[in-house]
């Protein structure tokens, strides 16, 4: 694991370097990506500094418990064990760092919510879908953008679609996907009977923009003749 670490600061610093460079400012698409993957690997980074910096204090923490003062000793030994225990703890969140990833974990995501089974109550339970996720993305600093929206004539929306940006966006939406269900009393019911309604959402990373160039030798070209009388036979034929 050690030398995977390492391999992962060496690329880190090659980020840093990469983006001071004056021609990488000037083309977002590389900046905006350099910088996502620096993202990602920053916490790695930093546990692993501070995991050498903690196992070069051992040594001298060992050698303090050797000192004939009782307080040192006593001092010492605390803080060798906390050392060990911090160790401990940094080695299981490296690990967990280091499993392998969705890769379009990083991705902003495009999220689509309906009104499914319940009628007005439905539609409603999909506003309070929305209203949820909107107070989620501020809680984590991401941004929302609705693209389209249906409103339904007692509240909620029949049909929402709206982008979220932000990090990870796509690592902590994707098991959002499917059909939610709630079990309550509508404001619509006048007699107070519990409904089932059920919304369904829809959760897809943004698709990537990619270079493409159409060749005039790759295009096919057919042209076809109708048959028959001609005239206005061709518009009945």
């Amino acid at each position: 694991m050690l030398d995977r670490l390492k391999i992962i600061e060496a690329r880190y610093n090659e980020i840093n370097d990469l983006l001071m460079q004056p021609e990488t400012a000037k083309d977002v698409k590389k900046l905006t990506e350099l910088s996502k993957e620096q993202k990602s690997l920053e916490k790695v980074v930093t546990l692993f500094h501070e995991q050498q910096k903690l196992l070069a204090s051992i040594p001298d923490l060992k050698e303090m418990k050797k000192e004939s003062d009782p307080e040192i000793v006593e001092m010492a030994t605390m803080e060798l064990e906390e050392t060990q225990n911090r160790l401990v703890q940094i080695e299981d969140e490296i690990k967990v760092l280091l499993l392998p990833k969705d890769p379009n974990d990083e991705k902003d995501v495009v999220v689509e919510i309906r009104g499914a089974v319940g009628g007005d109550e439905a539609n409603i339970f999909a506003g309070d879908l929305f209203r949820m996720y909107t107070k989620y993305a501020e809680s984590k600093g991401w941004k929302i953008t609705v693209f389209d929206a249906m409103e339904s004539a007692q509240g909620g929306y029949s049909n929402i679609q709206f982008k979220v940006s932000g990090e990870s966006v796509y690592s902590f939406l994707k098991y959002e996907s499917g059909g939610h269900r709630v079990q309550r009393i509508p404001v619509t019911e006048a007699n107070g009977r519990i409904q089932t309604s059920i919304a369904t959402v829809l959760v897809m990373p943004e698709a990537e923009e990619i270079d493409f160039q159409l060749e005039e030798k790759d295009l096919r070209i057919d042209t076809f003749c109708s048959s028959g009388p001609g005239g206005q036979g061709v518009n009945t034929t």
